[in-house]
């Protein structure tokens, strides 16, 4: 499922959140016009949103809840809306940052984890095919720094390296940066053969569509697509980890996620429902559909 926006329209009002349902009454002459509550409001990052989307339109027609469900932004993007009162839920594929919770002093971010993915590094079928298979973190380092510019410096083709990063405010740059750089401050760069990419259809369809680049990706995203590979992490001591689920359950890949719902406190009303419905079997069977681990496993 590609991310996007959807509106689901209110069909009925459930009849267990009966005081979140509230609607009043006005005449205007001899006509009474009704006024309900205002759409749920779900926005940030593009990893989590088709699980979002998905149970939103489920929701919409079991219990006539209307929900929006909009990745823009990105995880940072969808918490910043949450500090500002805008939203009501923020999807985000990375925890609340200290920086995050000091911006916003009245707003006590609760998080709740709906499942498990994985940042992979990705990179155009070509450069896969010519050889490079695994990259080790001082080479990656090296790569989206500028300073390694061939792919032959790293076992690929005599090809120019093009880095897409993401764009800054990413749940997916921001767990990269934690791999590659730890607690060092990342470097700004810019180079010729760079450019910053947005969600994860972006990515993917810009790495596939280049012939000759890397990125960062949601793990499950790159499944599937001809145009790109996914590239190994070989660790010092030259053993190659993959993003795959038994790396991931174990946290022995180092760049793996929990995948998070926010809400300013514990969630209330339909923030609740909402958020209960994905933590349950029917939503966590979304989870798994959508290609990330769920809590079962």
């Amino acid at each position: 499922m590609r991310p996007n926006r959807h509106l689901v329209p209110a069909l009925s009002r459930p009849v267990h959140q009966p005081r979140h349902w509230v609607a009043l009454a006005f005449w205007i002459g001899s006509s009474p016009v009704w006024a309900v509550d205002p759409p749920l409001k779900v926005q940030g990052s593009s990893t989590v949103n088709p699980v979002c989307a998905e149970a939103s339109e489920i929701l919409g027609k079991q219990e006539g809840m209307a929900i929006t469900v909009d990745p823009q932004g990105g995880s940072s993007g969808g918490l910043a809306a949450l500090g500002h009162g805008l939203v009501d839920v923020a999807m985000s594929s990375k925890p609340v940052s200290d920086r995050e919770r000091k911006r916003y002093p009245e707003v006590s971010f609760h998080e709740t984890v709906i499942g498990t993915d994985a940042v992979a590094l990705v990179v155009s079928s070509p450069i896969h095919a010519g050889g490079l298979e695994s990259l080790s973190r001082d080479e990656i380092r090296g790569i989206f720094e500028g300073r390694i510019t061939s792919w032959s410096e790293v076992g690929g083709p005599h090809l120019a390296v093009f880095v897409y990063d993401k764009e800054p405010g990413r749940g997916t740059r921001e767990v990269f940066e934690a791999f590659v750089y730890g607690k060092e401050e990342p470097p700004f760069v810019t180079f010729k053969n760079y450019a910053q990419v947005g969600g994860n259809e972006e990515t993917r369809t810009k790495v596939a569509a280049h012939g000759s680049a890397i990125s960062q990706l949601s793990a499950t995203w790159a499944k599937g697509d001809s145009g790109l590979a996914v590239v190994g992490i070989r660790s010092e001591e030259g053993r190659v980890i993959w993003p795959d689920e038994a790396s991931i359950r174990s946290g022995e890949y180092p760049m793996a996620r929990k995948l998070f719902l926010v809400t300013n406190g514990p969630p209330i009303g339909n923030a609740r429902t909402f958020i209960d419905f994905i933590l349950s079997s029917a939503g966590q069977e979304l989870v798994e559909r959508h290609g990330y681990l769920p809590l079962s496993r």
